[in-house]
Order: structure tokens, then sequence, then C-alpha cells
């Protein structure tokens, strides 16, 4: 893959990449996935790719917004608890109503939340407004239909007026027909879903969500609830950047660890090519297990393609100094090499793989959201010359401070556990003093 930011190295020395021009070099070759039709629940997450209008009005008709009575405003008027208005009641209008009853002079209609306005009525009583067709005093609840006694029959005494259009939810007081509903590029949240549910919406056009396989390499790995044997570790990483992944909107699969071999991690990844829009795998990039993961990963499924392969980087950052990136198969599919160690790797799931899990999605809002704070540390944070590094902290919006969580170590997952952001010490600082102003990355 080229870069965006080319420069010779000098003699000898191998490029070292800037943070920067190493996003910028995955941003640049990373493109929105084509748009599909997707029904309603499937949508969810995803960005709208064309303007969507109202066909109907919201609400396609005049309702009730109360339980009560429909009434006309001239046969109330004048109501109290002393000189009620006694209403010849002469039927149910329930929500789904079909056929509705005309209210003429002197009558009213028993009306439940949202069902329509029968015809002749004007505004509607609340039934607290009534004695609830029983007789006596204000009713507190409406009567279930077909109770006995009064109820849609009978006589209702209603012990207040009402304005015109009282308790009424007009046709198109929502949204009209012809309105525009959501825009393009809009992200399809709950909301969004429900209204487009609500004007009669079955599918949109969408950027889907991305698949992403996530991969642990590693002989030394083993999958948490086994038993571990000397020299092993669990295999987490796969675990956290798998739910990273959909955190950041995809549809996420976990591979597990494979084993430190080329050839079986080369037909690992192409076994998972045909579900795959996105590759990320972690480990093996660092000296030692280089060449190894080098040699499966430079050619898979690739050989006659021009512009595919993987380039291995380090990067002028800590953690996370070894990436590798580039595409893969016929098709060209993304692939993100990120560091082992648990700290390095999910640092750079934040810095690269998400704002590239993003693009894929369409979205404008690639990166996390980054602002000031002042550090509330108990000592000086020391930071290598010529590296961007990033430490763990919780930030704390109300006092806009952020205080380190544990040490720079990468293995210290138990510390990214207990943080919400990242700290940013720049290249050019070697050390910072606390109630130094800095950047910081929030993350959780």
């Amino acid at each position: 893959m080229s870069s965006t930011a080319e420069s010779v190295p000098a003699a000898g020395h191998e490029r070292l990449w800037s943070v920067d021009d190493h996003l910028a070099d995955i941003l640049a070759a990373v493109h929105p996935l084509d748009p599909i039709e997707l029904q309603l629940p499937d949508a969810q997450g995803c960005v709208l790719v064309e303007d969507v209008t109202v066909p109907v009005a919201l609400p396609p008709f005049d309702n009730s917004s109360m339980d009560g009575y429909a009434v006309r405003t001239a046969d109330v008027a004048g109501a109290t608890d002393e000189f009620p208005a006694v209403l010849t009641v002469i039927g149910d209008v329930a929500a789904g109503s079909g056929a509705l009853p005309e209210v003429g002079p002197g009558q009213a209609a028993r009306i439940m939340t949202g069902a329509p306005l029968p015809p002749g009525a004007e505004a509607v009583v609340p039934v607290e407004w009534t004695d609830g067709g029983a007789g006596g005093a204000a009713a507190t609840a409406m009567r279930p239909a077909g109770a006995g006694g009064e109820g849609a029959s009978g006589e209702v005494r209603v012990f207040r007026s009402a304005e015109a259009r009282a308790h009424v939810r007009s046709r198109g007081s929502d949204v009209r027909a012809g309105d525009l509903a959501l825009e393009a590029g809009t992200v399809l949240g709950p909301p969004q879903i429900g209204l487009l549910a609500a004007i009669g919406r079955g599918s949109v056009r969408v950027r889907p969500r991305p698949r992403v396989v996530v991969l642990s390499t590693g002989s030394e790995l083993i999958q948490p609830g086994e038993e571990l044997a000397e020299g092993q570790i669990y295999d987490s990483n796969s675990f956290a950047l798998t739910a990273a992944a959909r955190d950041a909107g995809a549809i996420a699969y976990r591979v597990g660890a494979v084993t430190d071999d080329a050839d079986t991690l080369r037909a690992t990844i192409e076994d998972q090519l045909i579900r795959a829009d996105m590759v990320v795998t972690t480990g093996g990039v660092s000296v030692g297990a280089y060449d190894v993961v080098k040699e499966a990963l430079s050619s898979v499924g690739d050989e006659d393609e021009p512009g595919g392969g993987v380039d291995f980087r380090k990067l002028a950052m800590q953690p996370g100094k070894p990436q590798g990136f580039g595409s893969i198969g016929p098709e060209h599919i993304p692939l993100l090499a990120l560091p082992g160690n648990p700290v390095s790797s999910y640092v750079s799931f934040e810095l690269f793989v998400r704002p590239a899990i993003r693009a894929l999605m369409g979205r404008e809002d690639v990166h996390r959201p980054v602002v000031r704070a002042t550090l509330a540390a108990g000592k000086t944070l020391s930071s290598p010359a010529g590296r961007r590094q990033f430490l763990r902290g919780t930030y704390d919006a109300e006092e806009g401070t952020i205080t380190p969580v544990g040490g720079s170590g990468s293995h210290l997952i138990a510390a990214l556990a207990h943080a919400d952001a990242l700290i940013v010490i720049p290249e050019e600082s070697v050390s910072v003093e606390p109630g130094t102003e800095v950047d910081v990355v929030l993350i959780g």
C-alpha cells in the first residue's frame, strides 16, 4: 500500500511512520461499502444513503390523546360540579375502530387514547372530568368496555367545559405527507427506526455494517475456560477486539487463536475472506514472529492482483510501535495487523481500526472525541523522545481533569479495564508536569 505522505528514510534506517501518516494511509485506502436495501430490524446502526419523505401524514387522522368522551363543545359549555352537562352516550370508539358513530347535539361517544375522533365531535373531555357514566363523583379511570352498569350507553355527566380541539391530536401534527422524514447520511438508531416504521417504510437503502473478522496469533494462546499449561496464557485480545469492533458498529466474527505457523495462518485467513469486509489480526508483528507473519500475510490469495499485500511498519508511538496494513484476496479486503500485547492491540484498534470500520460504514464521525483536560497526577509523567505516547486514564468531565490509571507497560490490561480515556503525550514532549493541559481521547 502506498503512503499518503511518503518520506525517504536515511540510508541504513527503516522509515518510522507517524501516527497521523499511518492513519491517513489507512483511511485513503478504505472506502464505504456499497449500499443495499435492508429490512428495518437489520438497518439499525447503518447510514441512510437516500432522503426519505413521508408518504402519509402522521398521525393519519385526528385522534384522542386521552381516555374520555368525544363531545361537541356547545354541549359542555359552562359545565361545573354543581351543574354538570348530562349527555347521552351513543357508543364506544376504540383505537383501530372502523365505522364511527356520529356525535349529535346532546350526545357523547366514549373514546380511548389513540382512537379516531368521530364525526360531529369537536373535543375530548378526559374521563376524570366526568362521572364515567356511573353516576356520582368524578371518575378516576375509564371503565372497561362491556362492564356492567352505565358505560358505552346511558348517560354521562361532564363537570368541566372544553375548548374546540381539546385533547385532540390533529392529522399531520407530527409530519405531513411530502415532508422530509430523514435525510441521507442519518445514522439509524431506535427513534429513526421507529419513525420509518410509523410512516410505513418496511425497508431502507443503507450502507451495511461491515463484517470484521478478528483473530489472534500465538502458539502460547489458549481459550478461556481451558486449563493453563506451563508457558501458556489466555487469549484475551480476540475477545476484546471483537467486542470493540461491535462497539464501533461492525458485525464481528471472532476466530480462535492461530499458532505461529505461516501456512496455518494463511489458510485460516483465506477461509475467512468469504465473510469479511475487513480482517484484523493481533500478534506476531514485532521482532521474532515478524518473518512468519509477514510471509503469511504478504500474498494471501493476492498473487495475481496488483496493489495488494501487507506492509509492515514501525510507528513513532508507544504502545503499538509495530503495525501492519494492506489488502488481501482478489477483492482487496483491508487487513490491519496489530501488536500482540493487550494494551498495544487495544490502543491500536482505537486509533486505526475503529476509524476504518466507521469509514466502511460511510459515517462522518470516524474518530473518537478529543478534549483538553488538566493532568491530575501525583508525579511527572515521562515519555520517550520522538514517540507519541498514549497512557490510560479516567476523565472527570465536571472537573475537566484526567487521572492516569496504571503504568505505561503494554501488558497492563487490568489498568485498561478501568480507563475511559487515553492521555496523549506528543512526540516533542519527554515529560509532562501535573497541572498541564493535555489532549485526551475519550474511549469510554
